[in-house]
């Protein structure tokens, strides 16, 4: 049974809700972060960073939200939550499930810190743009590949609701509250947040 190394209030909750969605048992390990049970010599052997989440499954330990999402939905691929090899929907899954930790986040980091960046410098180019190339994709809906909900709704529907709804860092557009809203609404959704409030 997979092992799912998390935290309230952090990333853990892409986590969460992936495994929600797959709807296969496994098990959740607390690792309270505010007491530094990530820095502890155990947990730094499954994720060196000393971050959550992580996920051990067996001998295969790996983090960061977006990469266990990628894991987990070809590990269960019943879940449907990524179109197989093969299907020419699965290379706008795999550029949506990276454009949030590799554009969307910086971005978010950008616009809430207020720091000037040099488009030409920054990996994600311009807040601004990362924003208006989202909002045009989610505004065609209701998921980021049309139809289909995946794996990439978990990882950039986890990031909108954190810093469009809960704290505000990022301003709303329709088209992002209306995607957050059909996120919340899964069941899967529900019931991460339920044990994300512990």
């Amino acid at each position: 049974m997979m092992k799912l190394y998390w935290s309230p209030r952090t990333r853990s909750f892409t986590a969460l809700w992936l495994m929600e969605e797959t709807g296969q048992p496994y098990e959740r390990v607390l690792t309270d972060i505010a007491t530094g049970a990530q820095k502890t010599p155990e947990y730094l052997a499954i994720n060196p960073m000393g971050k959550v989440p992580a996920l051990k499954d067996g001998d295969a330990t790996l983090a960061e939200a977006a990469a266990i999402c990628a894991y987990v939905a070809e590990r269960y691929p019943e879940a449907k939550l990524a179109p197989p090899p093969g299907d020419p929907l699965r290379a706008k899954y795999l550029y949506w499930l990276f454009f949030s930790p590799g554009c969307i986040e910086p971005a978010i980091v950008q616009v809430a810190t207020k720091i000037e960046m040099n488009p030409v410098a920054a990996g994600w180019g311009e807040a601004q743009r990362v924003f208006d190339v989202l909002d045009a994709a989610l505004s065609k809906g209701p998921w980021i590949l049309g139809e289909s909900f995946s794996a990439a709704d978990i990882v950039i529907g986890s990031g909108l609701n954190f810093a469009v709804r809960m704290f505000r860092m990022v301003p709303s557009r329709p088209s992002f509250d209306a995607y957050i809203a059909r996120c919340m609404a899964r069941p899967a959704f529900q019931r991460a947040e339920t044990i994300a409030a512990g």
